[in-house]
């Protein structure tokens, strides 16, 4: 019976959401960790065959260091960006598109779910633009100097033509943060931002950002202080008393995004978690922090 009333909580959320886009952000802890991310593959193959339209954009930041300190090159961040030269371009293309995409892609398959990978380069999905020079300042003496990225992009414009012939044909779009300039070059783009945009452009129901935290807690040392639910006219007192800092400040202002532009809720869960996308999306209590207006 306890598995009877499983599945009978489960039916208003599958009944809810059947045929609804839903924008996922595999990130942290799902992305190095190999049960982790069969755990949330398998989520996203359930999502599938119960009539959602589940879409993965992917990480790899830490990947991309690992193979960069390989090779001999030393990672660079400005203000949570990486600085990106050609040679760390490549180095980029390599380890989110040749390697965490096509794992992830196989994994799926592995599972019994179809799902097909690439990037935002693939049928002109991502148009961007190089992010201009940014101003910082000198820890030593305080004064602001411009800092070049580099090959970092902001996003332009989006085509979801290539997402949408996937889902109407039942398969899984798997997608790598990169885009092009008008000119043909490759951009390393932000993860979080690129889900939060295509969530936008392809109405997505939900946005759902797996992290290595719980969710927005009161307490950073305390997981019993999760906030379950936060309103957008909430987030601005809750960013100037330091409730939310940090890492997470750019990942509830990608959420908060998302909703405006019509996204109907965004989720920050723990993806260490096993099933973790289940119990967010099909229990009435969830596991992280749901944003939503």
């Amino acid at each position: 019976m306890n598995t009877v009333d499983i599945l009978i909580e489960a039916l208003p959320y599958i009944r809810k959401f059947h045929t609804k886009n839903i924008m996922i952000k595999y990130g942290g802890h799902a992305m190095i960790d190999d049960d982790a991310m069969s755990s949330t593959v398998e989520d996203t193959i359930l999502l599938k065959y119960v009539g959602m339209q589940p879409i993965i954009v992917h990480g790899g930041g830490l990947e991309i260091t690992r193979s960069m300190r390989k090779l001999g090159k030393k990672p660079e961040f400005i203000q949570g960006l990486r600085i990106t030269d050609e040679e760390t371009m490549e180095i980029i293309k390599m380890v989110l598109v040749g390697k965490i995409n096509t794992d992830l892609v196989s994994k799926i398959g592995l599972h019994g779910g179809k799902g097909i990978g690439f990037s935002g380069k693939d049928a002109n999905l991502i148009t961007a633009k190089k992010k201009a020079p940014q101003k910082i300042k000198n820890n030593e003496t305080g004064e602001e100097i411009i800092i070049d990225l580099g090959l970092v992009g902001e996003i332009e414009s989006i085509n979801p033509e290539i997402i949408e012939l996937l889902t109407k044909n039942h398969y899984i779009p798997v997608i790598s943060p990169i885009g092009t300039n008008s000119n043909g070059y490759t951009l390393n783009l932000n993860a979080d931002t690129v889900a939060g945009e295509l969530a936008s452009e392809i109405k997505a129901e939900k946005l759902i950002i797996l992290t290595d935290v719980p969710g927005v807690l009161e307490d950073p040392k305390n997981p019993e202080t999760l906030i379950k639910k936060i309103k957008l006219d909430e987030i601005d007192e809750l960013i100037a008393t330091g409730v939310i800092s940090g890492g997470m400040i750019p990942k509830i202002e990608t959420a908060a995004n998302a909703i405006r532009k019509g996204v109907k809720s965004a989720h920050i869960i723990d993806g260490r978690i096993k099933h973790s996308l289940l119990l967010e999306i099909f229990t009435k209590k969830g596991i992280g922090t749901m944003i939503s207006k």
